[in-house]
């Protein structure tokens, strides 16, 4: 398979970008160069997006550990030693499908630096916790990265997870007041695990089932999107960066197109997780990135 598939193709020529996405396409490769191994290293936050082999259905999830937890093991290989028990139904314990391995999407993002990088291919499970054999790595810029200077290591007793079908006033408010929410696609042969950013106000809590959020331009290459285009399958992961709380959604997301080609994503809810503590990170507060459009109303 080429860097793109059909849905991403479809998305790029709709759009008249394909030339633009074919040059940007270039930085994606399966080699973990020097550079990204040492960016790895430095992280205390892995998220990871997969579909459950069991339900289907994709989460968005997130684990942390004490710098080096995730780290270049080979040129395409990295390893993550953490406890998973934390995952909504976790790849890694759940059988696994048929045509070999879990295909799964990571990315790291560093707050302090405003930088990211994405690792998606193959899950393998280790003693202390899984690899992943690299298909794809590459970076994004820093746009709409929250600029967060400092995190401290706390003492946390994860809260009992709860389990819901609809968004209550609680899980609407910590969305609405969001500037950061993380999400999870599939596509035939793989996965992918996305930052989304902006001012808080940017996701739109429309009923208790329903929410949406303008698709901002980007790097043109319309992985995530384009995954949805031929899969309607979502995991989203919304996080409290001074408290620790997670609140995971999996369901259907499909992308809009206003008649002026602004693009918006409405996403349906099918499952809802929310963990008080969960994660043992609190950050400083944010200094909102300079790229994101005003959502004052």
């Amino acid at each position: 398979m080429g860097v793109f598939h059909a849905g991403s193709r479809a998305l790029q020529d709709q759009t008249g970008v394909r030339g633009r996405a074919d040059h940007v396409g270039r930085s994606l490769g399966q080699d973990i160069k020097p550079v990204a191994a040492a960016f790895l290293e430095q992280q205390p936050l892995l998220v990871v997006g997969a579909a459950d082999p069991g339900t289907g259905r994709v989460w968005a999830s997130a684990l942390t550990g004490a710098p080096g937890f995730v780290r270049a093991t080979g040129p395409r290989r990295i390893a993550v030693d953490a406890d998973t028990a934390g995952w909504v139904r976790s790849t890694t314990t759940d059988p696994q499908p048929d045509d070999g391995p879990p295909r799964v999407g990571t990315i790291a993002l560093d707050p302090r630096t405003r930088r990211r990088m994405r690792l998606n291919g193959r899950l393998h499970s280790t003693a202390t916790g899984f690899t992943v054999e690299a298909d794809q790595v590459f970076s994004n810029c820093p746009r709409h990265i929250q600029r967060r200077e400092s995190y401290e290591t706390v003492d946390r007793t994860p809260g009992t997870p709860r389990h819901l079908t609809e968004l209550g006033d609680g899980e609407a408010g910590f969305i609405r007041s969001a500037d950061t929410f993380f999400l999870a696609t599939v596509h035939g042969a793989g996965a992918d695990a996305s930052h989304r950013g902006g001012n808080p106000g940017f996701v739109e809590v429309t009923s208790p089932r329903e929410l949406t959020w303008p698709d901002y331009p980007g790097n043109a290459m319309f992985l995530s999107l384009g995954n949805l285009r031929t899969d309607p399958r979502a995991g989203l992961l919304f996080l409290d960066w001074e408290t620790g709380t997670t609140l995971q959604l999996t369901g259907e997301a499909r992308t809009e197109f206003a008649p002026d080609g602004a693009r918006t994503v409405r996403f349906t809810l099918t499952e809802a997780v929310c963990t008080q503590a969960a994660l043992p990170l609190r950050w400083s507060a944010p200094e909102y990135s300079p790229a994101n459009p005003d959502t004052a109303r």
